[in-house]
């Protein structure tokens, strides 16, 4: 269904051809010829738009776009980066279920999957991302169902094998689940090297203006639902009439399960109006993503000489760990974040961070505004040490997004922090 179906759909008349940018079909619901319309519908709402508590056109434009970009099946835009976290694991896991997660990624997600998801049943079991295979191995029970890892994690910059987790999961017969928020499929397309299902928190580089909180799922289409393991893709859904999602709807039955029953009872979508500002960052995402890496690499260098720095993560950057495994899944560059762990401990962090003029201390990254964190006080503050430890942050590390303003006046704002401390 192309734009000029979905806005016909809504009562909206495109004149002659499709419109230039998405058009923003501000209703929450839509008419129907007859009754009989209706009951077709919600026997498989797939036929047509039925409420925008799930499905809106001028956000079906912008799912088709980044489906597109990271070359899946279908997409299903979500509320926020962790309402994609949350749904991408409850449409395959219940109480009961496992799953397998990288200890290296975001320190909300590990709450969610940490905390909540125990209060629902579902064990989630954390492992070392740079593990071998083997001992990535052991974590498997009979009950897994679903590998998760973040391309980058934020805020460590682990970086993931993808190759090595799509192993891990095909080899047991469950998808990979990968976080590819940091690199955007401008940087990394993770389904290209063996993911199934690909997630974002689009209110970072995606969006990149920092005027809208959103999050993204991306099927692949690529994995085979009826090995047995996950009948309720293969078995008849009760709430939609006996309905079979792998029969009906064979390479897109992840996606379209996850909009019928998880998004039609969550009712965790975005507005227009969101998605009409997604787009608009979308459409300069290439260009913003490829200047990002540059102005990094410059800082990322910069801090490394700098004698109050006492270590610098960048995966772009020869001397780190990760920077041939970075150059194989991400050729062009590694994004704008750096992790830098400054030396006198979390106390210097502070001082040096309230001593920033041009980047602003936020709780947000990946902006076009350059703007910095410490993770142990904010985003990580509920981990316990070993969490901290796990997720690969200490006391003295700051997150700094590098941003798009001109790297002199980045080079010179940092300069000018380290010189009050």
């Amino acid at each position: 269904m192309n734009i000029e179906t979905k806005c016909l759909h809504a009562g909206y008349t495109p004149k002659n051809t499709e419109p230039r940018v998405v058009p923003i079909v501000q209703s929450t619901t839509y008419v129907y010829d007859s009754t009989d319309d209706v009951a077709a519908v919600f026997d498989d709402p797939t036929k047509s738009l039925i409420y925008s508590r799930f499905e809106n056109p001028t956000v079906m434009a912008v799912e088709e776009k980044i489906a597109a970009l990271e070359g899946g099946v279908g997409a299903m835009c979500t509320s926020s980066g962790q309402a994609a976290s949350l749904c991408s694991i409850l449409n395959l896991c219940k109480a009961g279920d496992s799953f397998i997660a990288s200890s290296a990624i975001y320190g909300g997600t590990i709450n969610l999957f940490a905390v909540t998801f125990k209060r629902l049943g579902i064990e989630c079991i954390f492992v070392d991302p740079d593990a071998p295979l083997e001992e990535l191995q052991k974590a498997v029970k009979p009950n897994t169902k679903v590998v998760f890892g973040e391309t980058i994690a934020n805020p460590s910059l682990t970086v993931l094998d993808i190759a090595k987790f799509a192993e891990l999961a095909h080899s047991n017969d469950i998808p990979l689940i990968v976080d590819n928020t940091f690199p955007t499929p401008a940087l990394c397309r993770p389904i290209e090297h063996g993911a199934d299902i690909v997630i974002h928190s689009t209110s970072k580089y995606m969006d990149g203006h920092a005027v809208q909180v959103g999050g993204v799922i991306v099927d692949a289409g690529t994995f085979d639902w009826t090995n047995g393991k996950f009948p309720e893709f293969t078995e008849p859904d009760e709430s939609y009439h006996g309905l079979i999602y792998t029969k009906s709807y064979g390479k897109m039955a992840y996606i379209v399960k996850a909009r019928m029953q998880l998004m039609r009872d969550f009712g965790c979508y975005p507005a227009a109006q969101s998605a009409f500002y997604l787009n608009l960052g979308l459409e300069t995402l290439t260009l913003r993503m490829k200047q990002y890496c540059e102005n990094a690499k410059i800082v990322s260098e910069y801090l490394e000489s700098c004698d109050k720095v006492e270590s610098v993560n960048y995966p772009g950057l020869k001397s780190n760990k990760y920077y041939e495994i970075a150059k194989k899944y991400m050729p062009d560059g590694c994004s704008g974040v750096i992790s830098f762990v400054i030396k006198g401990g979390r106390s210097t962090a502070v001082k040096f961070m309230d001593s920033l003029k041009l980047a602003s201390n936020e709780v947000h990254v990946a902006d076009i505004r350059t703007c910095v964190l410490h993770p142990a006080s904010a985003t990580h503050r509920q981990l316990t040490d070993e969490q901290l430890v796990a997720a690969g942050i200490n006391g003295g590390m700051i997150r700094f997004s590098v941003g798009l303003e001109n790297i002199n006046d980045i080079l010179d704002d940092l300069k000018q922090a380290f010189a009050n401390i």
